[in-house]
């Protein structure tokens, strides 16, 4: 089983037997999923393909495409 020491700064390597089965790189995300026993999955993170987010964008596009909340999010 890979290990791997946890650094001050909270951060680990990955070990190279589980870079090369998730296939990651430099710079690929990785997302985390807690079980509630207490075991962690990790899986290599898949983008949102934009044309998914595009046609989501415009189910929500007439609700909120407005000045009155162009004003209220401004400074989010």
């Amino acid at each position: 089983m890979p290990t791997s020491a946890m650094t001050s700064k909270y951060q680990a390597t990955v070990p190279k037997a589980v870079r090369e089965t998730l296939q990651l790189d430099a710079g690929d995300r990785i997302d985390f999923t807690i079980e509630s026993d207490g075991r962690v999955w990790l899986q290599k993170s898949v983008p949102v393909i934009s044309t998914e987010l595009q046609a989501l964008e415009a189910t929500l596009a007439p609700e909120w495409n407005s000045e009155f909340d162009d004003r209220a999010y401004r400074d989010l």
